[in-house]
């Protein structure tokens, strides 16, 4: 009960007999029971206590589970593996969505290179080989819009 072997209840107890005699131990050893009781029946109370007013769905309820750790995890497992799963989704949507925008992003620099490598391209043809071409007014009409 109180983790303790043979040999250290024997050591106490013939420390017990040192220390008190033969004729206060077998007095001091109905105390200590008497105190064990007690402690032991208020444990009991405070449980059954708990239990009656935090309702029917806590009756497995035990004084271990008055831990934070333990009470959360004995009659909350459900909702935090349900809060695990939904973290673990949205951290793999987010990392869809990011290989999604670097993908649109490494396309987009592609089609531009493209489209100036064209521009250039046809700015050499129109523009007798030069790399610089000046941009062509286009008409715009005012009443139209």
């Amino acid at each position: 009960m109180f983790g303790i072997d043979a040999v250290e209840f024997v050591l106490l107890l013939v420390l017990g007999v040192i220390l008190f005699g033969p004729e206060k131990l077998p007095v001091f050893a109905r105390k200590a029971a008497r105190v064990v009781v007690y402690v032991r029946d208020i444990a009991n109370n405070a449980q059954t206590q708990l239990r009656d007013e935090l309702g029917p769905e806590f009756g497995d309820l035990e004084l271990k589970d008055l831990n934070p750790k333990s009470f959360v995890a004995k009659h909350m497992s459900a909702e935090i593996a349900a809060i695990e799963e939904a973290r673990r989704d949205v951290t793999a949507a987010g990392q869809s969505v990011k290989t999604t925008v670097d993908e649109a992003a490494a396309e987009a620099k592609d089609a531009s290179k493209a489209a100036k490598a064209k521009q250039a391209t046809d700015a050499q043809a129109l523009g007798g080989g030069s790399a610089t071409a000046q941009p062509v007014a286009v008409p715009f009409d005012v009443e139209a819009t």
